[in-house]
């Protein structure tokens, strides 16, 4: 999928799962080409909060999320946690931008002190390092000391907090209008077009 936008999106094992899949979607709609990373917690997640159950080897996620969006082939790559030698371990070939949605307290804080344990942990410290868009977006109430002071930190070195909090001065009839609500925000902070959310002063 050469000539593309490229995003790295990381679901981890907050609540908000559809957050993430509803971003997924849009992207592939839009045409962006997807890095796709999953914890875990983030299979369990899923599998609890919508009827998606994602398979747990990143090849069979990767046809998985395929079907599931209508992508063109090899529009979505799925990475393992543990594969090193993906686009998105190395400054030299991540994408300009990277989301983590939902984003749990424990991979911000593992973000927030560089641990990069994992494959999600490398590929944000590669996005902070290189100046990169890293976008997060916590869905935790409510946030302890340590978690505001994670968030500053991040905050501090470039990266964008957006809490999963949608507002509802557009009136929203639906789970899905909420959903759409914080996913065009997002769209936003990337500059991909969406028709979710007018924004403020406009429609």
């Amino acid at each position: 999928m050469m000539g593309l936008q490229r995003i790295t999106l990381a679901m981890t094992g907050a609540s908000g799962a559809l957050y993430g899949l509803r971003l997924l979607d849009c992207l592939v709609q839009e045409e962006r080409e997807v890095h796709f990373l999953a914890s875990k917690a983030a299979l369990l997640v899923t599998a609890t909060e919508t009827d998606v159950v994602l398979p747990p080897r990143a090849q069979d996620m990767q046809h998985f999320l395929t079907e599931y969006t209508g992508a063109a082939p090899g529009q979505i790559r799925v990475h393992g946690l543990e594969d090193w030698m993906a686009p998105v371990a190395s400054g030299s070939g991540a994408p300009s931008a990277m989301v983590v949605v939902p984003c749990s307290m424990g991979t911000l804080s593992a973000i927030a002190t560089g641990a990069s344990n994992n494959l999600i942990e490398r590929a944000a410290d590669v996005a902070l390092k290189e100046r990169r868009q890293l976008i997060l977006v916590p869905r935790e109430a409510p946030f302890s000391s340590i978690h505001l002071e994670n968030m500053l930190k991040l905050s501090r070195m470039g990266a964008v907090i957006l809490p999963a909090s949608p507002g509802f001065y557009q009136q929203p009839q639906t789970v899905d209008d909420l959903v759409d609500f914080v996913v065009a925000r997002i769209l936003n902070l990337l500059q991909i077009p969406q028709d979710m959310l007018p924004r403020w002063g406009e429609g």
